[in-house]
């Protein structure tokens, strides 16, 4: 009974260890069942959509700044949105927040890192398009309503700006207009300096209402809010090559020389500045050379034109538009504030036109 009883444990336990070892088998054995995908949102930064960003560091419309770009953001002033099946990168600013030493503006803009002499060049390229310009200021100031996309900025003398790209909207237009300025380098003191202005499409900076309640008639050729442009900087031995398209719109180009000046002397001095800015004192003459031999640097993003400043203190810069003490909330809500979308840009050193 008792060798019965052995050989059946034996057995039990020969069987238990088979069904064990069959269910650690088929347990490790890869599953062919197809398992249901899992979702995973990737957080997409400026750097991913525009990867020139560690040669730029950013000031932003609150005063803060990064020298580090890569996997950076700010959701107030700097990241991507996704539009027309494209990654757009975000520069937003408010008319009034912190901006830098040498200006009263607020910006969400790109300084590069590297700088360069007009004779060494450089070239930037963007294509953008603007989504918002202040909707308060004054009609007759120059500045009003408009930001700046795209600079060349000095970084010796007068620090002066021998580029600065513009957009303008009035309130009640459908389309806004495209310009560039130079900005003299000042020949003497820097308090009589003064920006030529050329249309790209629609007006330049000079066209302005005579009206405090109305604007200019609109212009025939503009660009719209949301109407993507692109622009191409190329400055080659010493020579400034500018490029302006649009779908829908002519190609336009541009040439100035960075070295050499057009307005060394008053009878130099064009109609257009007679009318804008002698009224302000600002008629100067600018150096024989121009910006030879100072350093420069590219500007890239949303530079607001629209400030708090009272027009009387002057006609030109001081665009008396909404700013709720610097509330930046307030602002935003109330349409006081630029807002510049780009999908591409890049930056190099300047090539040969030809």
């Amino acid at each position: 009974m008792n060798s019965i009883n052995s050989s059946n444990k034996i057995s039990l336990l020969k069987t238990y260890a088979i069904i064990v070892i069959s269910i650690s088998i088929y347990s490790c054995k890869p599953s062919t069942e197809k398992m249901p995908d899992k979702k995973i949102d990737k957080l997409i930064y400026p750097s991913d959509v525009i990867p020139f960003m560690d040669e730029f560091k950013i000031l932003l419309g609150d005063g803060k700044s990064s020298d580090n770009l890569i996997d950076y953001e700010d959701k107030d002033f700097f990241y991507v949105e996704n539009d027309d099946n494209a990654n757009w990168v975000v520069y937003k600013t408010p008319n009034s927040g912190v901006t830098s030493r040498t200006s009263s503006n607020t910006r969400t803009e790109l300084g590069q890192k590297e700088h360069w002499t007009a004779t060494d060049g450089g070239k930037l390229t963007g294509t953008l398009k603007v989504m918002h310009v202040s909707t308060s200021g004054d009609p007759r100031v120059s500045a009003a309503y408009s930001t700046v996309v795209g600079q060349i900025h000095s970084d010796s003398g007068h620090e002066n700006e021998p580029l600065k790209i513009f957009y303008k909207k009035f309130p009640g237009h459908t389309k806004g207009s495209v310009f560039w300025n130079y900005e003299i380098n000042t020949k003497g003191s820097n308090d009589k300096r003064w920006d030529y202005s050329t249309a790209v499409w629609g007006y330049d900076f000079s066209v302005v209402s005579d009206d405090t309640n109305a604007p200019p008639l609109e212009p025939e050729d503009g660009i719209e809010l949301g109407e993507e442009f692109s622009y191409d900087i190329n400055v080659y031995k010493g020579i400034m090559h500018l490029t302006f398209k649009s779908k829908g719109h002519k190609t336009v180009h541009f040439t100035k020389n960075l070295v050499e000046s057009d307005f060394k002397t008053e009878a130099d001095i064009p109609k257009q500045i007679r009318t804008l800015f002698f009224p302000i004192g600002r008629d100067g003459v600018e150096r024989e050379n121009a910006y030879a031999g100072e350093m420069q640097y590219f500007k890239q993003g949303a530079y607001n034109q629209s400030n708090g400043k009272s027009p009387s203190t002057n006609m030109v810069w001081s665009s008396g538009a909404d700013t709720y003490e610097g509330d930046i909330a307030k602002q935003y809500a109330n349409g006081d504030y630029t807002e510049v979308w780009f999908r591409e840009a890049t930056v190099g050193i300047g090539t040969s036109p030809n």
